[in-house]
């Protein structure tokens, strides 16, 4: 399956007085970060912006690599085919955050798929741009190399962390890990998601997840209602996966 990049352009570009790198609030992103570089600066104004329909996918596993998307608004799921065709969830992601890094520099080909949770507008930059302001500017480089050995550290943690949990431990973390990344507002996670999702990023299965957050609903670890989840108390809530050191990603 091919990425198309310029489809979604024609139908969902942003105009031309969309958000500059410069005046960018994501404050965490890696160009904002290093956005004082005159090098950076000037690769930015060659950015794309696109806006992208909840739900609609603007990567597909196995589509070429051809750049990199940075979140400037809106929620990402990232997912991956896994046995038997079953999507498998890898992360989600939120403003300021990289989708495709996995991709860049050594593969020819996405090893994931990324489809927009809520509208979502997203900063593009083409592999080879990129590739060009990395080799001007040591900073950069060194920035983005620190970032993939964070995913890097962060992922084996979580391999090791899942390895050793059970179910109904694993449920707990994947809502410990939404809370972390998005926040509560009103008492709820700041995301809904469907009970399918919650059981394809905790390696379980949806009548498993349905069973364990009616349990925790009854032990009044958590409320719920529809897809809305909160956690009352997340400290007490931490305490079911404390063995564990809870040492995930955010």
């Amino acid at each position: 399956m091919q990425l198309n990049t310029e489809n979604i352009q024609r139908s969902h570009r942003m105009p031309i007085s969309g958000v500059l790198c410069t005046t960018c609030e994501n404050v965490e992103c890696l160009m904002k970060k290093n956005i004082a570089s005159s090098v950076v600066s000037e690769f930015s104004y060659k950015k794309t912006d696109l806006n992208c329909k909840k739900g609609q996918q603007f990567i597909m596993e196995g589509a070429p690599v051809n750049g990199l998307f940075f979140i400037l608004k809106g929620k990402v799921k990232v997912f991956r085919t896994g046995i038997n065709g079953r999507e498998q969830i890898v992360r989600f992601a939120k403003e300021g955050e990289i989708i495709g890094h996995r991709g860049f520099g050594t593969e020819e080909y996405y090893s994931i798929s990324a489809i927009a949770l809520e509208n979502t507008t997203l900063c593009y930059f083409s592999k080879n741009l990129l590739q060009e302001a990395l080799k001007k500017d040591a900073t950069f480089t060194y920035d983005l190399m620190l970032f993939y050995a964070d995913e890097l550290n962060r992922s084996e943690a979580k391999v090791k962390s899942i390895s050793q949990m059970t179910v109904r431990e694993r449920v707990i973390d994947t809502l410990l890990y939404v809370s972390r990344k998005f926040g509560q507002v009103n008492g709820y996670i700041d995301l809904q998601l469907s009970r399918k999702e919650y059981a394809d990023y905790a390696g379980t299965t949806e009548e498993q997840v349905i069973r364990i957050l009616s349990v925790l609903k009854k032990e009044n670890l958590i409320i719920a209602k529809g897809k809305r989840i909160g956690i009352p108390d997340v400290q007490l809530f931490k305490r079911e996966i404390s063995e564990h050191n809870f040492y995930l990603d955010t």
